[in-house]
């Protein structure tokens, strides 16, 4: 394919998914991707919008049920997110959340008010209306989880009230007449003890939506896609050694077969041992074709001199795709044949991605990643993105209903542009050596601990511009500082920090400062995500 293709291929602004979804509306959340989650966790598809859809594109959209998100704002203030109303009367069964719980009230003809009673954190609620489908099965008091300073005083004709607590009278409505439902509190947090079950109530039992979506029914419908997009069109990967990027180039192997060509750059900044695990442990999995490419020199001479992260990402993602250019006229030369171009890439692209690149909806650009916001202009392919609106949970659980090897599926998550956005200041090939050494050591010692399937990952990071005074060998020493980052987390969306055994940290210390030169400190990171990323760059 010459000249500029489509970038986004089959995945484009809609959901790749054959499934008709429930639009989870965010009116400004920071759960609005966790209420997606937790609809996902009842085997049924769904998909954020912003508020500002209209009642036109919802219908196009031919949603099986609505999710009002929560928001930060009132809904009687000037300019505070709305609902277009419309949206309401088109008889789709809907679940207002909080701040959408207000608007549903508001627009029905209920009212909302500031009455100066307002609730934070865990809250005994009482259940007044256990026969409503969205409360059945569930204890009479229960803890939820609140957040709110406005509350419904009143709720709009037809509706009866569910639930209330000590200081608001109206914590849950339904009319089960419209399919109209709402709650105060949030579901989709773990601290709502019973708040998966009202999800679910909402979904199976008051929308009647079967829990059909699940790795088998993904893999099916995105073969049929992937065949649909790629014809009889010849297809390239690229491989990383990470989960993202096997089980989506699996995915496409399964769908096209002889087709796709895996190519795996090696650009400099893997860990100790990736290249094998690919080369050898992949291949033997799937049976792919793999073609390596050596990069390093020109990944390193584009990088000289650049300390900046977001150019760093920009590079990395650019000199990605030269390689797989430099790829693709190798491979035709090869092979021999009529020069045709392979004209499709495949990329590992997860939802997460395109959120912190300011692709998801009202999302800001957080930070470049490098198949998302770092492509160049000028890209010649049509991309293939397969799991770009999944989570790394529903990717694992793909990988391994493929058949991928579990050291595969497993594997922690690493960034594409590896170890190069590890260092904090210029990349070099010495600081590349000694910052893959200090990681082999992290990475023995927390698996020798136990601990692989305790944490979500751990970033070690050089503070390649910073020096500190120590003592080593009796002598004074003038070394980099080593960051350690464990977290723990489901999705990279949010994370919190691991808590590893003081005994574990101590001897990755010691190992780190008495095995690798230039470093003589070895301190741990403790910020969650927000406000900290997990990545230091």
């Amino acid at each position: 394919m010459s000249g500029s293709a489509s970038r986004t291929g089959m995945t484009g602004g809609s959901v790749s998914i054959n499934h008709r979804p429930v639009l989870v509306v965010d009116f400004g959340a920071q759960y609005a991707q966790l209420i997606a989650r937790r609809v996902r966790e009842a085997s049924v598809y769904s998909e954020v919008v912003p508020h500002t859809i209209t009642a036109a594109e919802v219908a196009a959209r031919n949603p099986v049920a609505l999710v009002l998100s929560g928001g930060p704002s009132s809904v009687y203030e000037p300019g505070a997110p709305a609902l277009d109303p419309a949206i309401l009367t088109l008889g789709i069964p809907t679940l207002g959340i909080c701040y959408g719980f207000q608007v549903m009230a508001q627009q029905l003809g209920g009212e909302v008010a500031r009455t100066g009673l307002r609730e934070y954190g865990a809250t005994e609620a009482i259940i007044m209306n256990g026969d409503c489908a969205l409360l059945a099965g569930q204890p009479t008091t229960q803890t939820v989880w609140m957040s709110h300073g406005d509350q419904v005083s009143t709720p709009p004709g037809g509706f009866a009230v569910l639930a209330r607590t000590s200081s608001t009278a109206v914590a849950a409505f339904a009319n089960e007449t419209t399919k109209c439902y709402g709650v105060q509190w949030h579901p989709e947090v773990k601290h709502s003890e019973y708040g998966q079950r009202v999800l679910e109530n909402f979904l199976h039992s008051a929308a009647g939506i079967p829990a059909d979506w699940n790795p088998g029914s993904v893999i099916a419908n995105q073969i049929a896609r992937i065949r649909a997009q790629v014809g009889d069109g010849r297809v390239i990967a690229g491989l990383s050694g990470g989960v993202d990027s096997a089980v989506a180039a699996a995915l496409v192997h399964r769908a096209v077969g002889e087709q796709l060509v895996c190519v795996f750059v090696d650009h400099g900044f893997l860990r100790q041992d990736e290249r094998r695990q690919v080369e050898e442990d992949y291949v033997a999995a799937t049976g792919v074709r793999l073609v390596t490419v050596d990069a390093a020199d020109a990944f390193l001479s584009a990088l000289t001199g650049v300390t900046d992260p977001e150019r760093k990402r920009k590079i990395i993602g650019r000199e990605f795709i030269r390689a797989f250019e430099r790829a693709e006229r190798d491979l035709i030369a090869e092979a021999r044949v009529d020069g045709t171009p392979i004209g499709f890439l495949v990329q590992g692209t997860l939802y997460p991605d395109v959120v912190e690149s300011g692709g998801g909806v009202g999302a800001a650009n957080i930070k470049s990643h490098h198949n998302v916001g770092g492509l160049p202009e000028d890209l010649r392919f049509e991309l293939v993105e397969p799991l770009r609106c999944l989570f790394k949970d529903e990717v694992r659980a793909i990988g391994r209903e493929l058949g991928l090897p579990e050291p595969i599926v497993a594997r922690q998550p690493f960034p594409g542009p590896g170890l190069g956005i590890r260092i904090v200041g210029e990349i070099t090939r010495e600081r590349l050596d000694l910052l893959r050494e200090a990681d082999a050591i992290v990475r023995h010692e927390l698996t020798a601990a136990g601990l692989d399937s305790t944490i979500w990952q751990c970033p070690v990071v050089l503070l390649a511009d910073v020096r500190s005074v120590g003592v080593q060998g009796d002598g004074r020493s003038y070394g980099h500082p080593i960051v350690l980052r464990p977290v723990s987390s489901e999705d990279a969306m949010t994370a919190d920090w691991s808590r590893i055994p003081y005994e574990v940290l101590a001897r990755i210390s010691t190992r780190i400062t008495n095995e690798v030169a230039e470093v003589n400190r070895v301190v741990l990171d403790v910020t969650s995500k927000p406000p900290g990323t997990i990545e230091w760059e």
